[in-house]
């Protein structure tokens, strides 16, 4: 990673963006966002709070997936770590909200699931390159309980 990026600026300003605009990003660090964001809603795995973060995500059927790349730095990112804590979360996918269980992908299917997202997302394979941990590959599974509620 060439430079240090201020993570909570930039979650604060995608989280904005995002529900000011019905789910959309328009930029992100002055670069186009063309790629679909959600929004992450989990429980800290030491403080206990709740914490949002915007991610990049990818489909698999009805599951969402997300990775966790840090934009390249050495260790997972700290929504990783909830989530393993935690694995009850909520998602944000444009105005709607759903209930979702994250598990760890491993094995042939991570690789499969990564296999797919870096051919849709070359860059993330960029990304990668730029550290020598294997970045997480979650999957989020939807409830289904019923319809997604509004986002609060």
């Amino acid at each position: 990673m060439s430079e240090k990026i201020d993570f909570a600026a930039l979650n604060s300003s995608a989280i904005a963006q995002f529900r000011a605009n019905a789910g959309q990003i328009d930029t992100l660090l002055g670069i186009p966002i063309w790629y679909p964001i959600l929004l992450l809603t989990s429980v800290g795995a030491k403080s206990g709070k709740t914490r949002v973060n915007p991610l990049i995500y990818h489909t698999d059927g009805d599951r969402l997936i997300v990775f966790g790349s840090r934009h390249g730095a050495p260790t997972h990112p700290d929504w990783y770590y909830n989530l393993v804590a935690h694995p009850e979360v909520t998602v944000e996918v444009g105005t709607e909200v759903w209930a979702v269980t994250a598990q760890t992908a491993v094995g042939p299917e991570r690789d499969r699931l990564w296999a797919d997202a870096v051919a849709k997302y070359p860059f993330l394979a960029e990304l990668q390159a730029e550290t020598t941990r294997q970045f997480p590959v979650v999957i989020l599974q939807r409830h289904q309980e019923g319809p997604p509620s509004a986002p609060n």
